[in-house]
């Protein structure tokens, strides 16, 4: 099957199908737009088709810290109607989404009581009768990070009220952390599958079955049944998993990361989506081994800035964007008079992003003269973050790796000036820079097309492994003082190794 099914920042994958159409949903965090679905007529090609946030208010993102927001979804569809359960953690706390096309518009989103925790999952039975299973970790109050293990809750979808107390399930194995919960009634008989072990190199997707949703459930003897950890598979950290059923076998999506360098240590995308087939011996489920897809075409978009941002455009706990317009063929940044005097530093700043989505991966952007000081940022966290930015006559290149910031400059030339940021993978071996994912260029390109180099900088520092975020690395322009005026933005970006 195709792999990364959908690349970049796109974890915690969940899929359902409604007639010959699948749908999948990925987290967000403290991004917006929040929550993307994709939508597949094979469950193996992806198109993203909408967002579940699309408006102020559906997640209280303006506030979360790092790695809070969106967690989690999953989608179902019951009785004429799409769901979408996820954990706003930090936020809202778990909320239920609807709509009646999973393109939008989705609901304002309905919180959920009696269902503390995260990766809310929800199925209803023959009976009707729904059911939210969710991994106990409490984010609020004296207990704060205490793990329960997987609990359930029977629920009124409408009010989001649980109608009984929190029981306890099948919590897998032993291992750390056991998440996203999902049941399946397959055949008469009712499977758990969880993910275990932690989101990291240890990641892990255990199942266990029973004879009704409360269980009780008897795990797999030969658990996990999906896991990449200490192997050499060139995904790794895979799980987070869920299950479809397709016309002629199964598929299961999971996230996974692509880390590199000698050691196969630093994933600059963070955790992407996946997906292989499974087939049923003997009442359960058999993955099959999966393999990163290769010679896919190089991609190129070219974004037009004379009119509205496409969907892929992010903005950090932003839902507003009050301070951005078009005029003038341009895309126009108001920076925040309030804003840290380096703008990337903010915890809302005046940036949208795309997803790097390829490990070999360019965006440059023409930026007109005159009208403020702004640049391009790759950013995996406010306090993490390389930018080239035109200060007035100046072309800076910053490296902001929380408390450490240093600075390049060089001459900037006249008129608009474009300006790049590029990673370039390196090819491993036993050195300094053999040991790490890739190399990031920042630049800018002359009148007369002769590129500069302003600084080149060890991108393991922007990773999840070295940030331990939840996200991935998000490309775009900012603003950091008066009004910058963007005319085009490129992205190119393959995976040839």
């Amino acid at each position: 099957m195709l792999n990364p099914a959908v690349p970049g920042f796109h974890p915690d994958p969940s899929v359902c199908r409604v007639g010959d159409d699948y749908w999948l949903a990925c987290s967000t965090f403290e991004y917006f737009p929040g929550l993307p679905i994709f939508h597949s007529t094979d469950a193996e090609h992806w198109e993203p088709v909408g967002h579940v946030v699309t408006r102020p208010g559906q997640l209280a993102i303006e506030h979360v810290p790092t790695g809070g927001g969106a967690w989690a979804p999953t989608i179902r569809y019951h009785d004429g109607l799409f769901y979408v359960t996820v954990a706003d953690a930090m936020g809202r706390g778990g909320l239920i989404f609807t709509a009646t096309d999973p393109r939008g518009p989705w609901s304002d989103g309905t919180v959920m009581v009696g269902a503390d925790g995260i990766d809310h999952d929800i199925a209803w039975d023959a009976d009707g009768t729904c059911y939210v299973t969710y991994s106990g970790l409490i984010l609020t109050g004296d207990e704060v990070s205490k793990h329960l293990g997987i609990q359930q809750v029977r629920m009124d979808p409408e009010t989001g009220r649980a109608l009984s107390d929190p029981i306890s399930l099948w919590s897998g194995t032993g291992k750390m952390f056991p998440e996203a919960p999902h049941l399946y009634e397959v055949d008469g008989t009712w499977y758990l599958m969880i993910a275990e072990g932690g989101t990291e190199r240890g990641h892990s997707v255990s199942i266990a079955r029973g004879p009704s949703p409360e269980g009780p459930f008897e795990g797999h003897p030969a658990n996990p049944i999906h896991t990449h950890r200490s192997t050499d598979h060139p995904v790794q950290n895979s799980g987070h998993a869920d299950l479809v059923a397709t016309d002629d076998d199964w598929v299961m999506v999971s996230l996974g990361t692509r880390p590199r360098g000698a050691t196969r240590a630093f994933a600059p995308m963070g955790r992407e989506t996946y997906q292989t087939r499974v087939r049923w011996v003997d009442g359960w489920p058999v993955v099959e081994p999966f393999a990163l897809t290769e010679g896919l075409p190089t991609v190129t978009v070219h974004t037009d800035l004379a009119g509205p941002l496409g969907p892929e455009w992010l903005t950090v706990r932003d839902a507003d964007r009050t301070w951005l317009r078009h005029e003038d063929g341009a895309m126009v940044l108001t920076a925040d008079p309030q804003a840290p005097p380096v703008a990337m530093d903010a915890p809302r700043p005046r940036f949208v992003g795309r997803r790097q989505q390829h490990e070999r991966a360019r965006i440059s952007a023409v930026l007109e003269p005159g009208r403020g000081t702004g640049g391009l940022s790759v950013r995996y966290d406010e306090d993490h973050h390389y930018d080239v930015e035109r200060a007035g006559d100046v072309i800076l290149a910053r490296v902001r790796l929380d408390q450490v910031e240093h600075l390049w400059s060089a001459p900037a030339p006249a008129g608009p000036v474009e300006l790049w940021i590029d990673a370039v993978p390196t090819e491993g071996g036993f050195s300094s820079e053999g040991m790490s994912c890739d190399i990031v260029r920042l630049g800018f390109t002359t009148g007369n097309d002769d590129e500069v180099e302003v600084a080149a900088m060890d991108g393991r520092y922007l990773t999840s492994d070295t940030c331990a975020s939840f996200t991935g690395r998000v490309w775009g322009p900012y603003a950091a003082s008066g009004e910058v005026a963007f005319r085009s933005i490129d992205y190119r970006g393959n995976d040839e190794r």
